[in-house]
């Protein structure tokens, strides 16, 4: 099974909270209140992770919804 990298950009994100109230599986609100990934799959930074292929679905609906378009999902390869 395939992994996905996802990661938040903190410059354009607004914390207006949509990712982690869709998905709260992989984003949660960072102290700034800016969306971070949750401990279970943060890499070395807060702002990206590797999630698992089953989350897909999840990351993409608050991809879709971010409405300054700060999250990106990539495939690992």
């Amino acid at each position: 099974m395939s992994k996905l990298k996802v990661i938040v950009n903190w410059d354009t994100c607004i914390a207006d909270g949509v990712c982690y109230a869709l998905c709260p599986q992989v984003f949660e609100a960072g102290p700034d209140g800016k969306s971070q990934i949750v401990k279970e799959y943060r890499g070395s930074q807060p702002w990206e992770g590797i999630i698992p292929e089953e989350l897909k679905e999840c990351v993409e609906q608050a991809k879709v919804a971010c409405p300054v378009n700060a999250i990106k999902v990539e495939e690992v390869k």
